[in-house]
């Protein structure tokens, strides 16, 4: 061989090294890129209320579902699946993969629809299994001004006086505002027209505006209109007084002794999920509501934040669906 053949050779051998090396070099370097990408990809958690914003739900889960995200490590996402009293966005959840990443934040109207409804693609208890117990709501009476009522006797003896002539709102049927003024009435022995909407604020709003005489609405729906001249609050529903509104007097002590009712919030997942899954989630937002800055944002929506085991939540999941079937029942509501 030649001395020019074996330079041409040694040049080529040497071309084509080097660009074998380049292109090991940027598929090497096309991988790191993609290695830290594909190690930062997040989980996604679906939290799914079942009602629209500015509902009870709405406004806890947005409360804390960032701070529970990153207990988890993960993305938590609030998605309102809103309708039919709470049962559309209680259906997604049932229908959903039973591995931890689709929750429901229900609360007592998810129970009261089990018995209110003749027809739902699910069954409350058994197709959902209780995660973490997250707060305890309570609610309110509140009256429009123009009722020119002063406290729950006096409206219980105006509506008495004139049966089917007033209205009240509701966050819709088979809502725990809707159960909550259904089973008053039925106790007292009273007659008003329901009008549902779509939430609580919206519920709170026809009575600012006149349009509707009464609504039991939640603490958080109400209490930032204490000083509002157009709404006159009665009484808290609970069985004691409301630490945030410690002056209101209760229903029972009011006007109507014997009446009370108050709503768990708490999240659900679909039933099946693993057990070290659910202790999971569990341990997470327990962690998160021990957080002073999540307990001082609950406080200003009205709700005082529960810690349980699932096992406790169970407990108590199994004792409100008992309670809520004498409710449904005592108030006579049904829907087809």
């Amino acid at each position: 061989m030649s001395t020019m053949t074996m330079k041409a050779a040694s040049t080529m051998s040497s071309t084509l090294f080097t660009r074998r090396s380049l292109t090991a070099l940027a598929t090497a370097a096309a991988l790191c890129a993609l290695a830290p990408a594909h190690a930062q990809q997040q989980r996604v958690l679906h939290i799914v209320v079942p009602f629209g914003t500015g509902a009870v739900q709405d406004t806890v889960a947005r409360a804390f579902n960032n701070e529970l995200g990153a207990a988890l490590n993960a993305s938590a996402i609030v998605e309102n699946r809103a309708g039919a009293g709470g049962t559309v966005g209680a259906a997604i959840v049932a229908r959903a993969p039973a591995d931890g990443n689709t929750l429901v934040l229900a609360a007592a109207s998810h129970n009261i629809a089990g018995f209110l409804y003749n027809k739902l693609s699910y069954d409350p208890l058994k197709d959902f299994v209780g995660v973490a117990n997250v707060g305890n709501a309570g609610y309110v009476l509140a009256v429009a001004s123009g009722l020119n009522v002063s406290n729950t006797a006096d409206f219980i003896k105006e509506v008495k006086a004139n049966p089917g002539k007033y209205n009240y709102a509701s966050a819709g049927n088979g809502s725990a505002t809707h159960l909550a003024m259904a089973s008053f009435l039925a106790k007292a022995g009273l007659q008003m027209t329901h009008i549902p909407t779509k939430s609580t604020g919206e519920a709170v709003n026809e009575v600012l505006a006149g349009r509707v005489q009464a609504v039991i609405s939640s603490s958080i729906g109400v209490i930032g209109f204490q000083e509002d001249a157009r709404v006159k609050l009665l009484a808290s529903t609970g069985q004691s007084r409301s630490p945030f509104l410690p002056k209101l007097p209760t229903v029972a002590e009011s006007g109507l002794p014997g009446y009370a009712f108050d709503s768990w919030i708490g999240l659900l997942a679909p039933a099946g999920t693993p057990k070290a899954e659910v202790e999971r989630i569990n341990a997470a937002a327990n962690k998160v509501l021990a957080d002073p800055a999540i307990q001082e944002r609950f406080k200003r929506l009205g709700v005082e934040p529960r810690s349980q085991s699932p096992e406790e939540f169970q407990k108590l999941l199994r004792a409100d669906w008992d309670a809520m079937g004498v409710v449904v029942k005592a108030s006579g509501a049904k829907i087809d």
